[in-house]
């Protein structure tokens, strides 16, 4: 069997840069490496309804929004399947089996559930299907075999969790699921991209995100009002670099060429965090030069949203039959796990032999 891949996001809201430099942008390299014979990317939606169940409509109307960027970012539905979870019925069905695999108190101690817990409040009442989360991913994960799973630091206790979930599968019926391996991202400034605000993490909530479909006037202006170094109040005092936001989005997604375009008083980015750092060097400066990086990064990705924007039928379609095809892996896939569990009755012909012999007797 050849490498596969299973992916994706939930359809909560416009995906941004932290998405991007953290998964969209990767799984565009990984998609187009040759390496993987499958690309599974899914718009997991009935994840999404474990903390939105009073608000579907949020759910529903996302979808587009999600598909759109996928697609404006370069991932290609003819070389990945793109499809959205809730129309793939053999996942709850075997979510539904593992949950026999798995204690509460395995679940409990989580971390990635019990930081999610908290930043959602869910501590005095935690809905069954948001607990039982890393349940639903090890199925997603599982079901399509996947042997690479591309994801950020903070998932990979919910991937340690889907191991266990597969070596005590394997153990108690038959040697039929894959254990995955993780794929983190290769840049470490991609791996926890900080919101505008210089807060740990990008959000809609806190309306600290870059959105994907954002205009160029839109992303200049939260550029410019992005968070820096506090203490760097006059241009000739020395800056800080450790915790400046700015220079972690250089991190991301500076490259030589772009100081030859737009900062040729600077060789590379080394140099230009030396001057920062001794002092002389101004905020908006920085901030004009990452603006320019980051339009340079972003408009083609705007400009190929415009026109798949022009036909949302198709990309409704595009979901469609990436619906089909993950539906026909995943009920073979279903299919071997029922007969390991011995709950395959009407495929199991040596076992209505063997009690039509017990009975004629």
């Amino acid at each position: 069997m050849g490498k596969i891949i299973l992916t994706g996001d939930r359809p909560t809201g416009k995906l941004h840069l932290g998405h991007y430099v953290g998964s969209l942008k990767r799984r565009v390299e990984l998609q187009n490496s040759g390496e993987y014979e499958k690309i599974f990317i899914m718009i997991a939606d009935a994840q999404a309804l474990t903390d939105n169940a009073d608000n579907p409509e949020k759910v529903r109307q996302n979808i587009i929004e999600v598909a759109l960027d996928y697609l404006s970012v370069g991932l290609d539905p003819t070389k990945s399947t793109l499809f959205i979870q809730s129309q793939i019925q053999e996942l709850c069905e075997l979510s539904f089996y593992y949950m026999n695999l798995v204690t509460v108190s395995r679940l409990q101690r989580n971390p990635t559930v019990k930081n999610e817990i908290i930043m959602r409040n869910f501590e005095a009442s935690i809905p069954v299907g948001f607990f039982t989360y890393p349940i639903s991913q090890a199925a997603d994960i599982t079901l399509f075999k996947a042997t690479t799973v591309p994801v950020g630091e903070d998932q990979l206790p919910m991937i340690e969790q889907t191991k266990e979930i597969v070596h005590k599968f394997n153990s108690v019926y038959a040697p039929v699921l894959v254990e995955p391996d993780v794929l983190l991202p290769d840049n470490n400034a991609c791996k926890r991209l900080p919101g505008t605000d210089g807060k740990a993490k990008m959000s809609k909530s806190l309306g600290n995100c870059i959105y994907l479909s954002d205009s160029a006037d839109e992303v200049k202006k939260k550029v410019m009002s992005m968070y820096t170094d506090p203490e760097h109040l006059q241009v000739s005092d020395p800056g800080h670099i450790e915790g400046n936001t700015v220079f972690t989005y250089l991190d991301a997604f500076s490259r030589p060429e772009h100081f030859e375009r737009y900062l040729p008083d600077y060789a590379n980015l080394d140099e230009l965090k030396a001057h920062y750092t001794r002092g002389g060097l101004g905020d908006v400066k920085v901030k004009k030069f990452l603006n320019n990086v980051l339009q340079e990064e972003l408009e083609p990705i705007r400009q190929r949203r415009a026109e798949y924007e022009k036909d949302i039928p198709e990309i409704y379609n595009i979901l469609k039959r990436g619906c089909d095809a993950a539906r026909e892996v995943g009920a073979q896939t279903l299919s071997e796990v029922k007969s390991a569990m011995k709950i395959n009755y009407f495929d199991d012909a040596e076992l209505i032999k063997a009690q039509s012999e017990k009975y004629a007797k």
